[in-house]
């Protein structure tokens, strides 16, 4: 019976796999590479490729296919361990499917290169155009024994602006505003009803954040009360990149008593890393998949953002510094 339920289980996957190929056009297409921002993007259909063209690049498309394909059947995320991928397939499961390694799978068909890890690049090129696996560079710490980062020490301020957006929507698009919905932040405590993401579940998580923080001691409310915000379609100050407010799926704290560094360098000159945020408060954002701006060299300890793999990561001890 054990045997029946595996191979039904197994034909299902299989059905999923074929429908999704069927849906995206007929076999024999001729692939076609886009590219999303600085990356290119290969789309489901594309892994049919034909049999004329550039004889590395079709291997590469094959080795994908068997990737997908492989994930379907077997229910297995990576043909390829690496903890860093493996722990962004498993914090994204509405999205990603899995991973090869080289690429991430995305459950609609897309395959996304991952890039390389930038060791030739400056802090300020890494930040500017970061790849998928320049994420991971630098690790999140959980200990709660806060102290000062060292420099350029911030876990999460490399963010690929194509893999978010593919995710999250464009907001400059209108993509990101349908997908919102309100939270309740702490309204027994006089907060306000917020609006954030629905994707991943991130405004479901910040209700449960916000439930949470209303046990802790009154005396913590004044940092909480009022939220300067979460979801603002804007670039981050100073850059062009996209913050991740404008995926609505990161909030900022009361901004009476969080720090930022481009304010303190923007008022001295210089900038040094301060913090008035208790660790009460921290605990309960990484408990539900945040990272807090606190631990970062160019910090915003008033800043939270849903990035669950850093955590995961965090958690099992790597990655670990080279």
């Amino acid at each position: 019976m054990h045997h029946h339920r595996n191979a039904r289980a197994i034909v299902a996957r299989l059905s999923r796999v074929v429908k999704a190929l069927a849906s995206s056009g007929p076999i024999g297409a001729r692939p076609a590479i886009r590219d999303v921002g600085n990356e290119p993007r290969v789309s489901l259909p594309l892994m049919r490729f034909a049999v004329s063209g550039d004889a590395e690049k079709i291997k590469r498309t094959a080795s994908r296919f068997c990737t997908l394909l492989w994930c379907g059947l077997t229910g297995i995320t990576s043909v390829s361990a690496d903890p860093a991928l493996d722990a962004l397939v498993a914090s994204y499961p509405d999205h990603l499917a899995g991973h090869d390694g080289r690429s991430v799978i995305w459950r609609d068909g897309t395959v996304m290169p991952v890039g390389d890890r930038s060791k030739d690049r400056s802090f300020e090129e890494t930040l500017d155009d970061p790849s998928i696996l320049d994420q991971f560079a630098i690790p999140y710490p959980l200990e709660m024994q806060l102290k000062p980062p060292s420099i350029n020490e911030d876990p999460g301020r490399f963010r690929n602006g194509a893999f978010f957006t593919k995710m999250y929507g464009d907001c400059r698009r209108g993509e990101v505003v349908k997908r919102l919905r309100p939270v309740a932040w702490l309204t027994r405590s006089g907060g306000a009803t917020l609006m954030a993401t629905s994707v991943n579940q991130v405004a479901e998580k910040l209700g449960q954040i916000s439930t949470e923080l209303e046990t802790l001691p009154r005396k913590l409310v004044k940092y909480l009360v009022p939220s300067a915000g979460i979801y603002n379609c804007r670039q981050i100050a100073g850059t062009e990149r996209m913050s991740l407010h404008s995926f609505g799926a990161a909030i900022d704290i009361n901004d009476r008593y969080g720090g930022y560094w481009l304010w303190e360098q923007k008022r001295t000159g210089s900038f040094v890393w301060a913090n008035r945020i208790p660790p009460e408060i921290v605990d309960v954002f990484e408990r539900h998949g945040f990272i807090w701006g606190g631990k970062w060299y160019h910090f915003d300890t008033m800043h939270f953002e849903y990035r669950p793999e850093l955590i995961e990561l965090a958690k099992r001890g790597w990655p670990r510094g080279e």
